[in-house]
């Protein structure tokens, strides 16, 4: 109770006679200094993104929802707004980066939303050929028979056409799942060859799309924004989005064989100590995420 009472008087008073203070101290605004201090990363673009979404002036409060084509004249109102010199390069520069990961990361979410509404759709020919390509990557050494086949419990689903498997997730669940196996191949195939221990054994493409929908809820929540913010100084892409779900498969992986869990029945209690985890990883500001080829 009492922080929602701070937060009120904070976000509503005394931000506002801080903010003042600091700048008859300074001579500068509040973006000024946190555009002239900070390095680049997530501190700066985090700390930029709450003062544009504070502030009473509508020109600052809109500028976290300007396009990637608009940034460039928003930079240029906000110093106008502020009365920011022009010439003022350094400040210039990094509150266009800043607005770009901002806006990028807004991009990124509806591209990855839009690729998750996409069913699996078995008349596709473009959706089968990935669907073939995920069983030749990760066995190279043994022909799919059918296209509706035990075989493909080998590689992890649940039945003879993996289609069904991929209704949460949609056509992001077998993306990303090839996308792991194409760029990551040998890790892949171990951690296929590791989920088929008899004791700590799980299924193997099931579990690569519940980790699709943990990484996507990661950034529909905002939570994914410090690990792309210190990752990428611009717009952060769908490769991007990728990289780091390859990082929660590989890490799953890990944890799964040091919890060493009594059986697959407590996935979930497992899948979400794991879950807590990495949202306690990506708490920290200097926290970036990825596997490297």
């Amino acid at each position: 109770m009492w922080a929602h009472v701070w937060g009120f008087l904070y976000s509503n008073y005394f931000r506002f006679w801080l903010k003042w203070i600091l700048r008859l101290l300074t001579g500068k605004c509040e973006l000024q200094r946190l555009l002239g201090g900070a390095e680049a990363g997530a501190r700066r673009t985090l700390s930029v993104e709450h003062s544009l979404e504070s502030s009473k002036n509508k020109v600052l409060r809109n500028a976290v929802h300007v396009e990637e084509a608009e940034v460039e004249k928003c930079v240029r109102d906000i110093m106008k707004e502020k009365k920011i010199e022009q010439k003022d390069t350094r400040f210039k520069t990094n509150l266009h980066i800043s607005l770009l990961q901002i806006s990028g990361y807004k991009k990124l979410y509806l591209n990855v939303e839009n690729l998750r509404k996409v069913p699996y759709d078995s008349e596709n020919e473009e959706h089968e050929e990935q669907l073939i390509e995920l069983w030749n990557l990760l066995m190279p050494h043994e022909n799919l028979k059918a296209r509706i086949s035990k075989q493909w419990c080998d590689i992890g689903f649940q039945g003879d056409d993996p289609k069904t498997d991929f209704r949460g997730m949609g056509l992001l669940g077998l993306v990303n799942l090839v996308y792991f196996s194409k760029h990551y191949t040998n890790e892949a195939r171990q951690i296929l060859s590791r989920s088929n221990h008899p004791k700590l054994g799980y299924s193997y493409a099931i579990v690569g799309i519940n980790l699709t929908e943990m990484a996507y809820s990661l950034l529909k929540n905002g939570t994914l924004k410090g690990h792309l913010y210190n990752m990428v100084s611009g717009l952060p892409q769908m490769e991007h989005f990728h990289q780091f779900y390859c990082y929660l498969v590989y890490e799953f992986d890990k944890f799964w064989f040091e919890e060493e869990p009594e059986s697959i029945m407590h996935f979930s209690q497992y899948r979400e100590k794991f879950h807590e985890k990495i949202k306690g990883l990506l708490l920290d500001y200097n926290v970036v995420m990825t596997l490297q080829d």
